[in-house]
């Protein structure tokens, strides 16, 4: 349940682990009252495990070697140390994050364990969001993913859940791979507030646009509806086309699920190829490395509504008849998936995404300039530049990477080389890298060349003064 202001302040004194479109109408333009408060909006943009090495490998791709990405133009730029604490024992740190708690870390400026969403690590307390408090104070809130929308970062925005994977009602208490993941005292029938799915639906968020549609479709707990009915009874318009997107109404509350779970890419590996593992013969002294290849156009993407199509429609309806103010996450999510299953090519295409975005959203903040861009990452993910061949192979051993490797034939020449090499099972990890922090002008002074992640939370809720 919320935490009332009083249990709010006692959880801080506890807790030791927190770190103390261009065309659109100008609803600041002819405003006579010198003395009323200007509307400020704040856009925060997450490129799920979009650290150097994904920029960098984006880059090179998109732009050429000393080409720049629209990020690089970005006026302010800071580090971010990521941080995440050890279940059992909160005083003990962890070094290596996953999107939960790094995005509960953002959200809500107090540092966690893994996989709670907007709870506290050990002592499961709800933990207030810079959604709800924007709510609060009467700003209209929205959130933009290309992942399912109860996935964990855009989760840990406007719900509160001891674990990410309690996504929709059937899943509040279910084995997964071989492990239990046990929601039981979140569900509403024990005082809690239902999975992740029933949340959002009953949010007050004034957009919500991303996939998911499968966990919306489950029956809502207790009663007969799904969750998606649930959310047209809270006041919802469900829209589930690229078409229904462009047509929606910016008066009207908008819930858009795009795909049954996670968005399409917008790129793939050549014929769908992944990284694959170099062919060692040892008794020849020979290495083969897996066959040069190109990112080409995912054919499941057509239909897909882009990242910058969703946030333009966002933005038509957060500024909609609205003097207030607003506060919009934006997520590329797959910059990250696409690195666990060790597809360069779709990370590429997803941070070019983010990219168009950024652009899109930084003409925005032009034409209103109260409008504060942060862009950063949760954490950091696998993939790695590396040298083509090693630069060892002249000793006459067969020498190379011992994780799996994409070569990717580059559009203004040459091949770059990406490796994966975290662990040998099927999905790549997280790593325990710095990630980037961006701003615009208005970011200049806010923050220090390296800041603590729950720090973010308190610059968001300065700058909206909330």
């Amino acid at each position: 349940m919320p935490l009332s202001v009083p249990r709010r302040t006692l959880l801080v004194w506890l807790s030791t682990f927190l770190i103390t479109s261009p065309n659109t109408i100008d609803v600041n333009a002819g405003s006579s009252d010198p003395d009323k408060k200007p509307v400020r909006n704040l856009i925060l943009i997450i490129g799920d495990g979009m650290d150097d090495q994904q920029i960098t490998i984006a880059r090179n791709y998109l732009k050429g070697a000393r080409g720049r990405l629209t990020l690089d133009e970005m006026p302010v730029r800071g580090s971010v140390q990521v941080l995440t604490v050890d279940e059992a024992d909160p005083s003990r740190p962890l070094y290596v994050a996953e999107s939960a708690g790094s995005g509960t870390a953002i959200s809500t400026g107090i540092v966690t364990s893994r996989a709670r969403i907007a709870t506290s690590a050990k002592f499961d307390k709800d933990l207030q969001t810079i959604v709800e408090l924007a709510q609060q104070a009467g700003l209209k809130t929205g959130l933009v993913t290309t992942s399912s929308v109860t996935d964990a970062t855009p989760a840990t925005f406007a719900s509160h859940i001891r674990h990410r994977f309690c996504e929709d009602p059937s899943l509040m208490d279910f084995l997964k791979r071989g492990k239990r993941i046990d929601c039981s005292v979140d569900l509403k029938a024990n005082g809690g507030q239902g999975s992740v799915a029933e949340q959002l639906a009953t949010s007050g968020l004034d957009v919500l646009l991303g996939g998911g549609l499968s966990r919306f479709l489950k029956p809502a707990e207790g009663g007969a509806d799904s969750v998606l009915r649930l959310a047209e009874k809270t006041g919802f318009t469900i829209v589930q086309s690229k078409k229904q997107l462009i047509d929606a109404d910016p008066g009207k509350r908008i819930l858009g699920l795009f795909a049954d779970i996670h968005l399409p890419t917008r790129l793939r590996g050549e014929d769908g190829r992944l990284a694959e593992p170099p062919q060692f013969d040892a008794e020849k002294r020979k290495v083969t490395l897996p066959a040069v290849m190109v990112c080409e156009d995912n054919p499941q993407y057509q239909s897909t509504p882009s990242i910058q199509l969703m946030t333009r429609k966002a933005l038509e309806n957060l500024t909609h008849e609205n003097d207030a103010g607003f506060f919009l996450m934006i997520e590329s999510a797959s910059i990250d998936k696409q690195a666990h299953v060790r597809n360069p090519c779709g990370s590429i295409g997803e941070l070019a995404q983010l990219d168009e975005t950024l652009k899109y959203v930084l003409s925005f903040a032009d034409s209103h300039p109260d409008t504060l861009v942060l862009v950063t990452a949760d954490h950091g993910q696998a993939a790695q530049i590396i040298s083509d061949g090693s630069l060892f192979t002249g000793v006459g051993l067969a020498i190379s990477t011992p994780g799996r490797l994409a070569r990717i034939r580059m559009p203004q020449g040459g091949v770059m080389a990406v490796n994966y090499a975290t662990n040998s099972f099927v999905a790549e990890e997280h790593t325990g890298v710095a990630v980037p922090l961006y701003a615009n002008d208005l970011g200049k002074g806010l923050f220090k060349p390296l800041i603590f992640q729950p720090e973010i939370f308190g610059i968001m809720r300065d700058f909206l003064e909330l």
